[in-house]
């Protein structure tokens, strides 16, 4: 791969932290000879002949006084070419007088070669980061084909065998300005990534994790999850002036969907969680099961069908009281001894107010069904 030539910007950061050290102009060239950083800014965009001799030969340059009369844009000086991964990409000049100053200048295109490195590494660390967060949003959302999804995860090292679950945290920035909060959300994420490599931002407010699914006995421990995710909302709450509250999805053992699957469930758990437990800070797909799957007939004509009973029996019960019972009478698995003391009342007052249920619904409670149904509609009227 043909590696590019050096950056202004980084030119110009090497020539400012060079001159801090020696007592020389300092100017460096890209690989077509021309000045990108210098000590003399006035010489910046010219083209500088000793820095194309050192290009097209290979060698150091050096320019003493009569040399440089003699050619364009150059003082007396050294010249190195600069080198990244055995490639010229450009040159550094050290103005001054050249026995003087050589072994100077040997040093500083070391150094600045090393800087480059550097700046090298930190930018493929940077767009592997980018591709890796652009493939964990494309996964959870099943944006790509599998044959697709599996070249990338190839190149970015990511076994897709292994079972993943997802995780999301949401944050609440308040009036943090973008800035503020993209800063907080790196440093979430830093901090994350101490547990796994799969970390992406989706957005100001979301970051997504992917999880491994299976512990190290190959098996699916929730408990496990659970213990990990409550210390890690306790480390990010130390972190950050963010308020954190972290959703688990479900585990999907296979199907070429599963981590998108994960993530939906993941997401409706939350939504669902912070509507019915809005202090809670952790939800679980696993503790919301049945809101999250119904959560999907809410615009349905079958959740009207479903509610049907249940708006019947609001509309006669104005002041909640037989809702309460019966929502009181489910908490309480159908015991009615149970429920009769949760609600301060005797048996026979707990029997009638079911009785009156049971005719207002037009639903049979002595039957299976008929309470499934009441209680889907509870479940769908939260």
């Amino acid at each position: 791969m043909k590696v590019q030539s050096i950056s202004p910007t980084l030119a110009q950061y090497i020539v400012d932290k060079t001159m801090q050290i020696i007592n020389c102009n300092v100017n460096i060239m890209n690989n077509h000879g021309e000045i990108i950083g210098s000590g003399d800014l006035e010489r910046i965009g010219e083209l500088h002949e000793g820095a194309v001799l050192a290009i097209s030969q290979g060698r150091v340059v050096t320019i003493d006084n009569p040399t440089a009369k003699k050619l364009k844009g150059v003082k007396p000086g050294v010249n190195f070419p600069l080198k990244l991964k055995d490639e010229i990409v450009g040159v550094i000049g050290v103005t001054g007088e050249p026995n003087k100053i050589i072994q100077f200048a040997e040093l500083v295109s070391m150094t600045a070669e090393m800087m480059m490195e550097q700046a090298l590494l930190l930018n493929q660390l940077s767009q592997d980061n980018r591709l890796k967060e652009e493939f964990i949003l494309s996964i959870i959302q099943s944006d790509n084909t599998m044959a697709n999804i599996t070249e990338w995860s190839r190149k970015l090292n990511i076994d897709l065998s292994l079972p993943y679950v997802t995780v999301i945290i949401e944050i609440e920035s308040g009036q943090l300005g973008i800035q503020t909060a993209m800063s907080e959300l790196q440093q979430i994420q830093n901090e994350l990534e101490t547990i796994t490599k799969l970390v992406a931002i989706k957005s100001l407010t979301e970051i997504v994790i992917l999880l491994p699914a299976l512990n190290k006995f190959n098996r699916w421990d929730l408990a496990e999850h659970k213990t990990k995710l409550e210390k890690l909302v306790g480390q990010t709450k130390l972190l950050s002036k963010f308020v954190i509250k972290i959703s688990l999805g479900n585990y999907f053992h296979q199907g070429n969907d599963a981590i998108a699957r994960s993530y939906q469930t993941a997401k409706t758990a939350l939504e669902i969680g912070k509507k019915r437990f809005p202090h809670c800070r952790n939800y679980y797909y696993q503790d919301l099961i049945l809101p999250v799957l119904l959560d999907g007939l809410n615009q349905d004509w079958q959740a009207e069908e479903l509610l049907s009973p249940l708006n019947k029996l609001k509309a006669s019960d104005t002041n909640g009281l037989l809702q309460n019972t019966l929502e009181t009478w489910f908490i309480h698995n159908l015991h009615n001894n149970n429920t009769a003391k949760a609600l301060f009342i005797h048996r026979n007052t707990l029997e009638y107010r079911l009785n009156n249920i049971a005719k207002v619904t037009g639903l049979d409670l002595s039957k299976f069904d008929d309470r499934v149904l009441l209680y889907i509609a509870l479940q769908l009227d939260k």
